[in-house]
């Protein structure tokens, strides 16, 4: 039997599965190669006892004190979510912003209790989820007259509740984690099929509160299109949603939570839609001379009805960095997969379509009908690992004084090559800028029949004890691209404390004006998550 692994209180996941080895000398060799003059001395984290962390301010009331936990590294382990800049404050011992106590509840009146308590206090209270935000959506960087902060942990509302079979939905809890949940429905032959890159780690609440965006580039992959209805606790009440497979009675009420990030309420638990786990699949990976081809070949695809489960484009840095693949025009990686029937035409047709652009196949298609197997390909095979390590791999580069960053956006098609060419070339100024040299890439993530959702990366070389402000002067340059070209601030990472800026830049007035309403009507002592969407009262 092994034992449990241990969560890093600095990084990404679990210690044991840290980049070290052979991965570890391939990560810096490849830096190396492609930042020559990179310093890529290892900096180590410090211990918790080092870290120095303020006592707590907080007294707990008796019948809450089960719950609660001021224990230094629990403290120290939720004061931070996932971002580049988190990472590397945490190896610096640079942990100034923590919360006061972790109150973990063990049912949904346990949380009223705790809502309640911080209401008549004057307690900010933040609500956890797996702790895998990227954009300071979870740190307790909190402006205003506050007694203390209290970060609120789901994770012991961890169940699934019910299952129904004949309308193919589950009522879940919202502190369980991703494998959990796919464990708990596959006897059922169900899956909820959202699979966000932080899926081990992540929440179904945290999918929730943060309109995540699964794995998947076409149809059901936003976990918007996933829900039923949903029950969330405020302190001024509980609301619950019908449970429906659709209605046009007003606006939605599930839609005024979804998104909003724990600053009108906390999602307990939600009735989600289900599918039938796949068994017919198809994967394949087609090369590129020339990326505008590549590109409305993409596009060609988006829009021809087959809504293939990947169509993810990479242009040839990062076909070159994350799947180790030279190309003129970049590699574009496709799968289908169905619980219903064979795949194999829709596949014969989208390669058909890449061939007409000028597309070509370094190696054959592959096929499975078991519904135990993965096919698959080259290029596919190589990316597919790469994506489940970044995160780890982040962590390693960052401790070698690396800057490595992501920014994701949406926009239209005709938009697009106006976007890119604006991003790259304002992340390489503000790479110069920041005295530093680095490479940009751009990968397709979701593609829509009348838009795309492109990702890009940063790599560039920092100094060490610098590059939280160099990543910030990088972040803010790329930022501004975005915003002027006519993409959105963020497709699927949320807006936290770090995107708000360009947020409020993107919102309507008249929306900004009826979310403060919905806060001040739910939420009238501006106990949650202040900052967050919105100014603190």
């Amino acid at each position: 039997m092994t034992s449990a692994k241990t969560r890093s209180w600095w990084g990404w996941g679990n210690v044991e599965d840290a980049v070290s080895g052979e991965e570890l000398h391939g990560l810096t060799a490849r830096a190396a190669a492609m930042l020559p003059n990179a310093d890529l001395t290892s900096h180590e984290p410090p211990a918790i006892t080092d870290l120095n962390l303020p006592a707590s301010r907080l007294g707990v009331p008796a019948t809450l004190a089960t719950l609660c936990s001021d224990d230094p590294a629990d403290r120290a382990a939720h004061a931070h979510g996932q971002a580049f800049r988190d990472v590397v404050r945490n190896l610096q011992g640079d942990v100034h912003h923590v919360p006061d106590l972790i109150v973990r509840p063990t049912d949904e009146n346990d949380v009223v209790d705790v809502l309640d308590w911080c209401t008549r206090s004057n307690i900010a209270v933040i609500a956890y989820g797996g702790g895998t935000s990227v954009v300071g959506g979870i740190e307790p960087r909190i402006d205003g007259d506050y007694q203390g902060v209290v970060t609120l942990d789901l994770g012991g509302l961890d169940q699934v509740l019910e299952i129904d079979t004949t309308s193919r939905a589950a009522r879940v809890q919202a502190g369980i984690l991703g494998p959990a949940l796919e464990d708990r429905l596959r006897p059922e032959g169900l899956s909820l099929r959202h699979f966000p890159q932080s899926f081990e780690f992540s929440t179904l609440g945290g999918w929730l509160a943060t309109r995540a965006g699964g794995h998947f580039a076409t149809l059901y992959t936003h976990i918007d299109d996933l829900v039923e209805s949903m029950r969330v606790v405020t302190p001024t009440g509980v609301s619950e949603s019908r449970r429906l497979p659709g209605s046009g009675a007003g606006p939605s009420p599930d839609r005024l939570f979804l998104g909003s990030e724990g600053t009108l309420g906390v999602i307990t638990e939600a009735w989600m839609r289900l599918q039938d786990r796949p068994r017919w699949r198809a994967n394949a990976s087609v090369v590129f001379d020339d990326y505008v081809s590549a590109v409305t070949a993409t596009r060609a695809i988006a829009q021809s009805g087959l809504y293939p489960t990947n169509c993810r484009l990479l242009d040839p840095v990062e076909a070159f960095i994350n799947a180790g693949t030279s190309s003129q025009g970049g590699v574009l990686v496709l799968a289908y997969e169905s619980a219903h029937h064979p795949v194999e035409h829709a596949m014969v047709q989208t390669l058909e379509i890449c061939r007409e652009h000028g597309g070509r196949l370094p190696d054959p298609a592959r096929y499975s009908d078991s519904a135990d197997t993965r096919p698959g390909s080259g290029a596919s095979d190589a990316w597919r690992s790469s994506f489940l390590r970044m995160p780890y791999q982040r962590d390693a580069l960052a401790s070698r004084a690396l800057i490595v960053e992501t920014f994701e956006t949406a926009c239209t098609w005709d938009r697009f090559d106006e976007l890119r060419t604006a991003v790259i070339t304002a992340a390489n100024e503000a790479i110069a800028a920041v005295g530093s040299v680095g490479v940009v890439s751009c990968r397709f993530t979701h593609v829509y029949p009348d838009g795309v959702a492109p990702y890009f990366g940063v790599y560039a070389a920092g100094r060490w004890g610098s590059t939280v402000q160099q990543w910030g002067d990088i972040k803010a340059a790329v930022s501004e691209a975005l915003s002027n070209s006519g993409g959105t601030i963020t497709h699927h990472h949320a807006v936290g404390r770090d995107h708000r800026p360009w947020y409020d830049r993107q919102r309507p007035d008249p929306f900004a004006a009826a979310l403060t309403a919905a806060k001040s009507a739910l939420d009238p002592s501006g106990i949650l998550n202040p900052g967050v969407l919105l100014d603190p009262r």
